[in-house]
Protein backbone atom coordinates (compact mmCIF):
# COMPACT_ATOMS: atom_id res chain seq x y z
CA UNK A 1 0.00 0.00 0.00
CA UNK A 2 1.27 3.26 -0.66
CA UNK A 3 0.97 6.22 1.50
CA UNK A 4 -1.22 8.04 -0.87
CA UNK A 5 -4.01 5.01 -0.54
CA UNK A 6 -3.82 5.41 2.77
CA UNK A 7 -4.83 8.96 2.87
CA UNK A 8 -7.62 7.98 0.81
CA UNK A 9 -9.03 5.63 2.90
CA UNK A 10 -8.55 7.32 6.54
CA UNK A 11 -8.61 10.80 5.69
CA UNK A 12 -11.20 12.43 6.75
CA UNK A 13 -10.90 9.53 9.91
CA UNK A 14 -9.52 11.13 13.04
CA UNK A 15 -8.65 7.90 14.22
CA UNK A 16 -8.13 4.71 12.42
CA UNK A 17 -7.28 1.23 13.74
CA UNK A 18 -4.75 -0.57 11.43
CA UNK A 19 -7.05 -3.31 10.97
CA UNK A 20 -8.80 -1.30 8.45
CA UNK A 21 -6.40 -1.55 5.89
CA UNK A 22 -7.02 -5.36 5.56
CA UNK A 23 -9.79 -5.02 2.96
CA UNK A 24 -9.12 -7.19 -0.02
CA UNK A 25 -6.24 -9.46 -0.32
CA UNK A 26 -3.75 -7.61 1.24
CA UNK A 27 -1.02 -9.56 3.52
CA UNK A 28 -1.73 -8.64 7.45
CA UNK A 29 2.17 -9.08 8.05
CA UNK A 30 2.88 -6.42 4.84
CA UNK A 31 0.16 -3.88 6.21
CA UNK A 32 2.03 -4.36 10.01
CA UNK A 33 5.33 -3.31 8.44
CA UNK A 34 4.20 -0.41 6.19
CA UNK A 35 2.33 1.11 9.04
CA UNK A 36 5.87 0.41 11.54
CA UNK A 37 7.44 2.44 8.62
CA UNK A 38 4.88 5.68 8.36
CA UNK A 39 5.20 5.47 12.74
CA UNK A 40 8.93 5.48 12.12
CA UNK A 41 8.50 8.01 9.48
CA UNK A 42 6.39 10.81 11.05
CA UNK A 43 3.55 10.10 8.75
CA UNK A 44 1.23 8.74 10.71
CA UNK A 45 1.06 8.95 14.93
CA UNK A 46 0.71 5.47 16.86
CA UNK A 47 -1.57 6.16 20.09
CA UNK A 48 -1.97 1.81 21.31
CA UNK A 49 -1.66 -1.03 19.33
CA UNK A 50 -3.87 -0.43 16.34
CA UNK A 51 -4.79 2.66 16.98
CA UNK A 52 -3.63 5.48 14.72
CA UNK A 53 -3.83 9.23 13.73
CA UNK A 54 -2.34 10.93 10.97
CA UNK A 55 0.42 13.53 11.57
CA UNK A 56 0.33 16.90 10.40
CA UNK A 57 0.38 18.04 7.77
CA UNK A 58 -1.41 15.16 6.22
CA UNK A 59 -4.08 15.17 9.08
CA UNK A 60 -7.34 17.08 8.21
CA UNK A 61 -9.44 16.39 11.30
CA UNK A 62 -7.55 16.99 14.58
CA UNK A 63 -8.94 13.99 16.36
CA UNK A 64 -10.12 15.09 19.89
CA UNK A 65 -8.79 14.23 23.54
CA UNK A 66 -12.24 12.73 23.98
CA UNK A 67 -12.27 10.41 21.78
CA UNK A 68 -9.12 9.41 22.06
CA UNK A 69 -9.93 8.34 25.78
CA UNK A 70 -12.77 6.51 24.91
CA UNK A 71 -11.24 4.55 22.23
CA UNK A 72 -7.86 3.90 24.19
CA UNK A 73 -9.20 2.07 26.60
CA UNK A 74 -12.35 0.57 26.90
CA UNK A 75 -15.15 0.11 28.37
CA UNK A 76 -14.82 3.85 29.83
CA UNK A 77 -16.37 7.63 30.00
CA UNK A 78 -14.48 10.47 29.97
CA UNK A 79 -15.16 12.44 34.24
CA UNK A 80 -13.68 13.88 36.66
CA UNK A 81 -12.03 17.09 36.28
CA UNK A 82 -12.28 16.85 32.85
CA UNK A 83 -15.92 16.68 32.48
CA UNK A 84 -16.16 19.34 34.74
CA UNK A 85 -13.75 21.23 32.76
CA UNK A 86 -16.19 20.54 29.56
CA UNK A 87 -19.43 21.70 31.90
CA UNK A 88 -17.81 24.74 32.88
CA UNK A 89 -17.48 23.71 36.48
CA UNK A 90 -13.91 24.13 37.27
CA UNK A 91 -11.75 27.45 36.33
CA UNK A 92 -8.81 25.60 35.65
CA UNK A 93 -6.88 24.03 32.75
CA UNK A 94 -6.85 20.41 32.81
CA UNK A 95 -3.46 18.95 31.74
CA UNK A 96 -4.58 15.48 31.28
CA UNK A 97 -7.68 13.80 30.13
CA UNK A 98 -9.44 11.83 32.80
CA UNK A 99 -12.02 8.93 32.38
CA UNK A 100 -13.89 5.91 34.48
CA UNK A 101 -13.50 2.44 33.42
CA UNK A 102 -14.82 -1.14 34.66
CA UNK A 103 -11.63 -2.28 33.21
CA UNK A 104 -8.02 -1.66 34.66
CA UNK A 105 -6.62 1.13 35.83
CA UNK A 106 -4.26 2.72 34.07
CA UNK A 107 -2.25 5.74 32.95
CA UNK A 108 -1.54 5.74 28.85
CA UNK A 109 0.61 8.69 27.40
CA UNK A 110 0.11 9.06 23.58
CA UNK A 111 1.93 11.83 21.16
CA UNK A 112 -1.50 13.63 21.59
CA UNK A 113 -1.80 13.98 25.40
CA UNK A 114 -1.73 11.91 28.42
CA UNK A 115 -4.94 10.10 29.19
CA UNK A 116 -5.87 8.38 33.03
CA UNK A 117 -8.51 5.79 33.69
CA UNK A 118 -9.57 5.34 37.25
CA UNK A 119 -11.23 1.98 38.09
CA UNK A 120 -14.85 1.60 39.07
CA UNK A 121 -16.86 -1.20 39.59
CA UNK A 122 -19.53 -2.35 36.86
CA UNK A 123 -23.17 -1.05 39.21
CA UNK A 124 -22.10 2.27 39.43
CA UNK A 125 -20.26 2.73 36.00
CA UNK A 126 -23.66 5.71 34.84
CA UNK A 127 -24.14 8.91 34.52
CA UNK A 128 -22.90 9.52 31.06
CA UNK A 129 -23.74 9.97 27.60
CA UNK A 130 -22.90 10.18 24.02
CA UNK A 131 -22.40 14.13 23.48
CA UNK A 132 -20.97 15.91 20.05
CA UNK A 133 -17.62 17.35 19.74
CA UNK A 134 -16.05 19.47 16.36
CA UNK A 135 -15.61 18.12 13.00
CA UNK A 136 -18.77 15.51 13.70
CA UNK A 137 -17.11 13.56 16.70
CA UNK A 138 -18.25 12.36 19.20
CA UNK A 139 -17.55 10.49 23.00
CA UNK A 140 -19.24 9.68 25.94
CA UNK A 141 -18.83 12.13 28.73
CA UNK A 142 -19.98 11.99 32.35
CA UNK A 143 -23.24 14.89 33.07
CA UNK A 144 -22.19 17.54 35.47
CA UNK A 145 -23.51 15.76 38.51
CA UNK A 146 -22.04 12.16 37.90
CA UNK A 147 -18.71 13.83 36.73
CA UNK A 148 -18.67 15.90 40.42
CA UNK A 149 -19.42 12.45 42.30
CA UNK A 150 -16.90 10.59 40.70
CA UNK A 151 -14.54 12.95 42.10
CA UNK A 152 -15.89 13.10 45.75
CA UNK A 153 -15.74 9.17 45.20
CA UNK A 154 -11.82 8.97 44.34
CA UNK A 155 -10.42 12.22 46.46
CA UNK A 156 -10.29 10.71 50.20
CA UNK A 157 -12.34 13.15 52.48
CA UNK A 158 -13.46 14.58 48.79
CA UNK A 159 -17.36 14.79 50.92
CA UNK A 160 -16.19 17.15 53.23
CA UNK A 161 -17.50 20.60 52.55
CA UNK A 162 -14.25 22.46 52.79
CA UNK A 163 -12.74 20.10 49.62
CA UNK A 164 -15.67 20.74 47.91
CA UNK A 165 -15.23 24.56 48.54
CA UNK A 166 -11.79 24.18 47.70
CA UNK A 167 -12.84 23.25 44.28
CA UNK A 168 -14.20 26.92 43.17
CA UNK A 169 -17.03 25.29 41.47
CA UNK A 170 -19.05 27.37 38.92
CA UNK A 171 -22.48 26.91 37.82
CA UNK A 172 -23.43 24.69 40.74
CA UNK A 173 -26.51 26.64 40.63
CA UNK A 174 -27.41 24.50 37.53
CA UNK A 175 -26.96 20.86 39.31
CA UNK A 176 -30.63 19.41 39.78
CA UNK A 177 -30.76 18.60 42.80
CA UNK A 178 -32.86 15.07 41.53
CA UNK A 179 -30.05 14.35 39.66
CA UNK A 180 -27.45 14.36 42.91
CA UNK A 181 -29.79 12.23 44.54
CA UNK A 182 -30.71 9.76 41.86
CA UNK A 183 -26.83 9.07 41.42
CA UNK A 184 -26.20 8.67 45.41
CA UNK A 185 -29.32 6.53 45.92
CA UNK A 186 -27.63 4.22 43.04
CA UNK A 187 -24.49 4.65 44.35
CA UNK A 188 -25.68 3.37 48.03
CA UNK A 189 -22.21 5.33 49.82
CA UNK A 190 -22.33 7.02 52.83
CA UNK A 191 -19.63 8.98 51.90
CA UNK A 192 -21.40 10.22 48.24
CA UNK A 193 -24.33 11.02 50.26
CA UNK A 194 -23.05 13.26 52.83
CA UNK A 195 -21.30 15.07 49.35
CA UNK A 196 -24.71 15.72 47.56
CA UNK A 197 -25.90 16.76 51.40
CA UNK A 198 -22.55 19.13 51.43
CA UNK A 199 -23.09 20.44 47.82
CA UNK A 200 -26.60 21.30 48.05
CA UNK A 201 -25.96 23.63 51.11
CA UNK A 202 -23.19 25.16 49.08
CA UNK A 203 -25.90 25.48 46.00
CA UNK A 204 -28.06 27.10 48.66
CA UNK A 205 -25.87 30.17 49.00
CA UNK A 206 -25.43 30.71 45.19
CA UNK A 207 -27.92 33.13 43.41
CA UNK A 208 -29.76 30.82 40.74
CA UNK A 209 -28.77 32.80 37.35
CA UNK A 210 -31.48 30.67 35.72
CA UNK A 211 -34.35 33.15 37.38
CA UNK A 212 -32.70 36.18 36.75
CA UNK A 213 -33.82 38.04 33.85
Amino acid sequence: MRFAELLETVGDLPLFQGSLLLAGDRNPGDVRRQLSRWTASGKILQLRRNLYALAPPWRRIQPHLFLIANELHRPSYVSLQSALAYHGMIPEAVPVTTSVTTARPIEIDTPLGRHIYRHMRPEVFFGYGRVSLPHEQEALLADPAKALLDLVYFTPRGEMLEHLRSLRLEGIENLEEEDLHRHARRWKKRKIHRAVENILRMKETVPDRRNQS
